[in-house]
């Protein structure tokens, strides 16, 4: 199984973490799955930007991004050329590291 590897963030894993999943997983189902709570204030849906990740080894083996994400990344805060919504990036074969950025769109959290 490919290996997520998260650098550390001060909330969602302080001392970063990696993590194994099944290829075909989102980034965000893995996370979650594993402790990490990262936003996901749509439910997954592609309907707002608060899994946003930024890629940092392993771009190229996630799966594609489609028009709806494209557009939607357009609203991040932090976008950089690798930003990937969490819930959409699906892990390969291969190993991917990710950033989770300092901040997100949303002003407040809710908990899932």
């Amino acid at each position: 199984m490919p290996i997520i590897r998260i650098l550390p963030h001060a909330e969602y894993a302080p001392q970063g973490k990696s993590i194994e999943a099944a290829a075909g997983t989102s980034l965000c189902e893995a996370m979650l799955e594993h402790g990490i709570e990262i936003e996901h204030a749509c439910e997954m849906s592609c309907a707002c930007t608060t899994c946003h990740v930024i890629v940092r080894e392993g771009f190229n083996s996630l799966g594609e991004m489609d028009e709806s994400e494209e557009d939607l990344l357009d609203r991040a805060w932090g976008l950089e050329p690798t930003s990937r919504l969490s819930c959409q990036a699906i892990v390969s074969n291969q190993d991917v590291t990710v950033e989770i950025p300092k901040y997100s769109i949303n002003h407040a959290k809710e908990k899932h």
